[in-house]
């Protein structure tokens, strides 16, 4: 059998590529079922699992990768080995030396393996000097879509979440702009492309196409779309007929390397036997897990946070202390001693041109007290520091524990999980810590005072708010959740139906709401609605009062005092950016416990150089958080959305099952944290009829809708779908479902607007905080004419209230 061997440039990249390659070929190891469920602990390393190779000094620890590997075929073991070149933090031409010193070090002839070069879907780091080496001695395949993460390619450039990528910020911490296409990453390469229609034409159609496009010298790229993990299969099994051909992706190419590999041994891919559901083993006293977070990100805040609310201690180390040597462990000893345990820094103040050096000062402390016990290691250049220190050269991954947190062995046996830092959701650290410390699931959330942890807790940079208060919850003493509620564009209606809303006395006996915006313009809007308003400027959500007829403002002071009512303005649609990003601060510093939104003008936003296509984006991206989801209430309906500010055949491109699965997911858990213990949910097809039978659009109720609907129902939720659109909208209207699936934009938004805009409410599910929103524009035509209603923002105050102040669960 033809072996592969995947080289990665960093650690959480190179566990995440070789877990997804052990998910489709876990079939061809007999006992790949029983060793991924249970991992006993201090046990060795399965001979079948994927291999992970660190490799920090080439080319001795190389040549012991490659000498292993032979010895393992030689035995009849077969595995992938990936190796982790550490390439990420070095410039161009290291980074492609290194890469040079690795291939030259492959076996030649019968024996020469097949190469995949792991890359970051969003094309960081680099990417082309790697692939113009990588392309040197053969044609190379390049396919960077992701689906699990909404990442695919077409027409030749990565889309997130249907966005291309230089129209996103997730670039924002590169040294450079992103690239609007992928050949324009790769620079002075040659490349050609294989569209996404020609990919679905498969088997010979496919192969013809491969072949034709990466003929020539020197040999080009070949970058193929892909949008669907069926995408990415095609693309290998037909690439695989081109003689010495290697691939770059991904890891879900690596999947589809994977699932070739044990179609090639003749054995059925096990996409199940890979995911870690139960536990590593009974565990006595001084081996409690260890959790070293090096992630600074919002999600790795929140997690934390959700481990404290539980009773795990979270010791929080100085960066100064750190890089100086001088960091005091006696807290961590003896929250160590005592129970599973979390060590974090506290990023607030690191300046980025050091986080190499803290990584790694950081794991040389807790190195001793790491030593022979379960770990658990967020971002890639951390876990990478931590394993040197404790001079792990190689691991052997069992499977997923969840996307992207892999668990792997030692070679003494002892239990490593990695993860990328700002990937899962509020309760991941606690699913993962639940794996290591022997329980099959994480304990529900404590009710009452949680246990206090040893140390504060990290907050988030917040330079743009004066005040220096709790780094905790901060929650008034009546019990009652702080909301920020953010103005919207000072030139739409923002301001008038804001005001109206936070002086309503209802809203006042649910949340205690702080507005962000601009206080001259609440006051000008109080004075067109002939409203008594007493608005008063604080510095922090800890200055409220709160008294009748008075309305808190956190006063940004960004607009001018002779702003037009009803017209396009950049600087109203800068301003409504800032709103949102300091309300998005207080929340990351746990200040408020929701956010309620005034809607913004998209087309003032991105004149203001903000190109996100609405608030939705703009958030998940200040949160640090992968995927959200658009859910639409009102009193007689809720919708939640696949897809939302993308084109209709964008949208239908980019629903696939997992997707679906997810939503499904967000929606669950939205409904249950709003008081409905079992929600009924009915899912959209995309077709007139649910495609009735194939006579109506081309299987896409059976392809990319019915395997997530399967999945979020075998695991305990009551879905029911795809159902037609018209037949659900009108079940759910009268009672039957508690929230409808919709899979794109207008689907889901034209049914709620007949049955209540006036009181609808938009929420984003999946934020490490609830945020509500009105479901209406900015209204041009009547703003600053006193006649905008208010009810919708009213609503959205009182679901936000609600939402906020139920325990904590991952939404």
């Amino acid at each position: 059998m033809k072996r592969i061997i995947a080289i990665a440039d960093d650690l959480s990249g190179a566990a995440e590529t070789a877990a997804a390659f052990l998910t489709e070929h876990a079939g061809t190891r007999s006992d790949a079922a029983q060793s991924a469920q249970t991992v006993p602990g201090k046990t060795r390393p399965d001979d079948g699992a994927p291999l992970v190779c660190l490799l920090p000094h080439l080319p001795e620890e190389l040549a012991t990768a490659l000498r292993n590997l032979m010895q393992d075929a030689n035995r009849g073991v077969d595995r992938l080995l990936v190796l982790e070149t550490d390439n990420r933090r070095f410039p161009a031409d290291a980074a492609a030396g290194r890469l040079r010193q690795v291939l030259d070090s492959f076996p030649v002839g019968n024996h020469s393996p097949t190469a995949f070069l792991k890359i970051d879907s969003l094309l960081r780091g680099p990417v082309a000097s790697q692939l113009e080496v990588l392309s040197a001695d053969g044609p190379v395949i390049l396919a960077p879509a992701l689906p699990p993460l909404g990442r695919s390619t077409f027409n030749g450039t990565v889309h997130h979440q249907g966005v291309p990528l230089h129209k996103t910020t997730l670039w924002h911490a590169e040294p450079s702009v992103p690239p609007a296409t992928i050949a324009a990453a790769l620079q002075s390469l040659a490349t050609t492309l294989v569209e996404l229609s020609t990919v679905r034409g498969g088997g010979e159609t496919l192969a013809a196409a491969l072949k034709d496009a990466s003929a020539g010298q020197p040999f080009p790229v070949v970058v193929c779309d892909a949008e669907m993990q069926a995408d990415l299969d095609a693309i290998v099994s037909a690439a695989l007929t081109i003689p010495g051909v290697r691939f770059a992706g991904a890891s879900a190419l690596g999947a589809a390397l994977g699932a070739s590999m044990a179609r090639t041994a003749g054995m059925a891919p096990n996409g199940s036997a890979a995911v870690v559901h139960s536990s590593i083993g009974e565990l006595t006293t001084g081996d409690f897990p260890l959790l070293v977070v090096g992630s600074a990100s919002g999600p790795a805040r929140e997690q934390l946070q959700a481990l404290a609310d539980n009773g795990v201690a979270v010791i929080t180390l100085s960066p100064a202390d750190l890089l100086a040597g001088t960091a005091d462990l006696v807290l961590l000893e003896e929250a160590l001693a005592a129970g599973p345990t979390a060590v974090t820094v506290d990023a607030a103040t690191v300046d980025p041109a050091v986080s190499a050096r803290l990584a790694d000062a950081l794991a040389r402390t807790v190195a001793p007290l790491a030593k022979d016990r379960p770990l658990m290691l967020t971002g890639g250049e951390t876990a990478r520091s931590v394993l040197d220190a404790l001079g792990v050269q190689r691991l052997s991954v069992q499977g997923e524990i969840e996307h992207g947190a892999v668990l792997s062995l030692a070679p003494d046996g002892n239990p490593v999980v990695t993860r990328p830092g700002s990937f899962g959701e509020t309760n991941s650290l606690r699913t993962i810590l639940a794996v290591l410390a022997g329980n099959p699931t994480p304990p529900p959330p404590l009710t009452g005072n949680p246990p206090k942890t040893h140390s504060p807790l990290p907050t988030a940079p917040q330079p743009s708010l004066p005040g220096k208060g709790p780094s905790m919850n901060f929650v008034d003493p009546a019990g009652l959740p702080y909301v920020a509620v953010t103005m919207g564009d000072g030139a739409g209606v923002g301001p008038e139906v804001v005001v109206a809303a936070v002086l309503d006395p209802k809203i006042n006996a649910e949340c205690k709401p702080v507005v962000i915006g601009d206080a001259l313009r609440l006051r000008q809007a109080a004075d067109i609605l002939g409203i008594e308003a007493d608005i008063q400027t604080i510095v922090s959500v800890e200055d409220a009062v709160f008294t009748p007829g008075r309305v808190n403002v956190i006063d940004l002071a960004l607009l001018p005092a002779d702003l037009p009512w009803g017209q396009l303005s950049p600087v109203a649609g800068h301003a409504a950016y800032e709103y949102i990003r300091v309300a998005s601060e207080l929340a990351m510093a746990r200040k408020v416990q929701a956010i309620c939104t005034a809607p913004l003008n998209k087309e003032a936003l991105h004149a203001a150089g903000h190109v996100f296509p609405g608030h939705t984006e703009l958030l998940a991206q200040l949160t640090g958080t992968e995927e959200v989801s658009m859910m639409l209430s009102t009193p007689k309906i809720k919708v939640i959305h696949v897809t939302t500010h993308i084109g209709l055949m964008d949208a239908v491109r980019k629903i696939n099952p997992a997707l679906v699965e997810r939503t499904i997911r967000r929606g669950h858990e939205a409904l249950i944290r709003a008081g409905i213990p079992n929600p009924k949910i009915g899912v959209c097809a995309i077709n007139p009829h649910a495609g009735e039978g194939g006579l109506f659009g081309q299987g896409e109720e059976a392809e990319k809708i019915e395997p997530g609907v399967k999945a979020a129902r075998e695991s305990g939720i009551d879905v029911t779908g795809p159902l037609p659109a018209d037949t659900l909208f009108f079940l759910a209207g009268r009672g039957d479902y508690d929230l409808v699936v919709a899979m794109y934009h207008d689907q889901g938004h034209g049914p709620v607007k007949v049955l209540g805009i006036e009181a609808g409410v938009n929420i984003t599910v999946g934020l490490p905080v609830i945020r509500t929103s009105v479901d209406h524009g900015t209204a041009f035509d009547i703003a600053g004419k006193a006649i905008a209603d208010s009810r919708s923002m009213v609503e959205a105050l009182h679901q936000a209230a609600e939402m906020a102040t139920r325990p904590a669960v991952a939404v």
